[in-house]
């Protein structure tokens, strides 16, 4: 592990796209062929070529690896049009965002290049190896060296890494949402990683399918005491292929999850996994179980499956899961209204932690004064989750929910700045402190802060958040829950 001076580097995490010199569009026409796209590329001197008319109607791209992977290595012969190997997932970013969140943006999505696109118009592009070289020392090559790991001792090795590297991050004033996003990017890397290892060991899956996740990583708000919370949907086959398409995918589904345990992602203690049969079905089923749980409006349903609202893939036929959350958007719109009232009801299980004479309650644990932080947060994701199921809003991540219920007009500015910080405030505070057990004391991570180990600031703090937390439950005790 670096030391502290050359392990981050500070500017990177001021800089922005703009402040790269990114590089002017290379256009080849869909139909130039093979061989003169290469020559292109050879006597221009770039690794992507961009495949269109114009530069604002453009239909894919071609690299190195494309030119390697699809054409010589499959012999396709140079005269063939371009347009049958080129890559067509475009990912664009606007030039005022952060490196940070274009890197990020790059792991999710597994693109070694982004269009920057600004005001409607194509304007330029960016590779990974750029942006890496700026970053130089930090998290991200970390992200790049999970990503080449293979074996899983390898993979347990860099997961033990984390809190260091948070701690670090945290120490530099990184926002918490960037930390938590790292986090759950090291961790989307090294379930993928691990998937891709199982399957090579079992072979090829039977059906197409999708492993997604749930819950806070489902959300992107992972933190260093994480468990698994993840399912799978595959691809309705006919009957007589079934059982045997079933029993793989519950293999495969247990060898992922006892292998992420030894890495140090610890299995569910609720059985929320894709290895237990509940959790792994196909298309059709995981449709009924929406219609039951939507159409059903018990207060019990509402409470046990709120978290399957906030999911996200992370491996496979994504468009299983964007098929799946479409069904959902059509049963919300027809959802009743106990439905939403039972969600508001759910929103409304924790209360934030403040005595009648407003100051913190805790729990006694060890003969100490001790605070959730966990539950602490709870009514936050809850009530975002909440007014975002109301208002069609299909984003997971807690606080881009507070900012498009902005945008709809649900919150004002101020109250969107207000959620936004108290979360942020709250998930620093419980990172911070997870870092630290790790390393100073040498436990493991927990959700339970000492009171004793506050300082005045952080106290008052604290108080003034839970009393935002508590007007925001006000409202949605009377938009939902239509009582006081």
């Amino acid at each position: 592990m670096k030391n502290n001076s050359s392990f981050i580097s500070d500017q990177f995490y001021s800089k922005y796209v703009r402040d790269l010199h990114f590089r002017h569009l290379r256009m080849a026409m869909p139909s130039s062929s093979i061989q003169e796209c290469a020559t292109q590329m050879a006597n221009e001197q770039v690794s992507c070529l961009f495949i269109g008319s114009a530069p604002q109607e453009i239909q894919g791209y071609i690299t190195d690896i494309t030119l390697r992977d699809k054409a010589l290595a499959l012999g396709i012969a140079l005269e063939t049009p371009v347009s049958h190997i080129m890559e067509k997932s475009m990912i664009s970013i606007h030039p005022d965002a952060s490196l940070v969140e274009a890197l990020l943006l790059m792991f999710r999505t597994k693109s070694r290049y982004l269009l920057v696109q600004e005001n409607e118009q194509y304007i330029g592009w960016i590779s990974r190896t750029k942006v890496l070289t700026e970053q130089s020392q930090g998290p991200f090559m970390f992200i790049q060296s999970v990503k080449e790991a293979r074996q899983i001792e390898e993979l347990k090795e860099k997961w033990h890494h984390m809190p260091e590297i948070i701690h670090l991050l945290l120490s530099r004033g990184m926002k918490a949402g960037y930390v938590n996003q790292i986090i759950t990017t090291v961790a989307d890397t090294i379930t993928q990683r691990v998937i891709e290892r199982v399957i090579k060991e079992i072979g090829s899956a039977p059906a197409k399918f999708v492993f997604f996740v749930l819950g806070s990583e489902g959300r992107g708000e992972l933190t260093l005491k994480t468990d698994q919370d993840n399912a799978i949907i595959y691809e309705d086959k006919a009957n007589e292929h079934r059982e045997a398409v079933r029993e793989y995918f519950l293999d495969f589904a247990t060898r992922v999850s006892s292998a992420l345990n030894q890495i140090g992602i610890d299995f569910c203690s609720g059985e929320l996994m894709a290895m237990n049969p509940k959790w792994t079905h196909s298309l059709s089923h995981w449709k009924r179980n929406y219609e039951t749980w939507i159409s059903d409006a018990s207060e019990e349903n509402t409470m046990n499956y709120s978290t399957f609202f906030d999911c996200r893939a992370i491996y496979g036929k994504e468009s299983l899961l964007e098929e799946l959350k479409v069904h959902m958007g059509n049963l919300l719109e027809k959802a009743s209204e106990r439905f939403f009232i039972n969600l508001g009801h759910n929103a409304l299980q924790y209360e934030p932690p403040l005595t009648f004479f407003r100051t913190i309650r805790t729990e006694k644990i060890d003969g100490e004064k001790q605070l959730n932080l966990k539950q602490t947060m709870r009514p936050i994701v809850d009530l975002a989750r909440v007014f975002a199921l109301k208002h069609q809003i299909h984003e997971t991540n807690t606080v881009r929910r507070i900012e498009l219920l902005r945008q709809k007009g649900v919150f004002t500015m101020p109250e969107t700045q207000e959620l936004i910080h108290a979360f942020n405030y709250l998930m620093s505070l419980r990172l911070e402190n997870q870092a630290q057990l790790i390393l100073d004391k040498k436990e493991k991570p927990k959700n339970f802060l000492k009171l004793d180990s506050l300082t005045k600031v952080q106290s008052v703090t604290l108080i003034e958040i839970f009393k935002v937390i508590k007007d925001f439950q006000a409202r949605i005790r009377i938009s939902f829950t239509k009582t006081l």
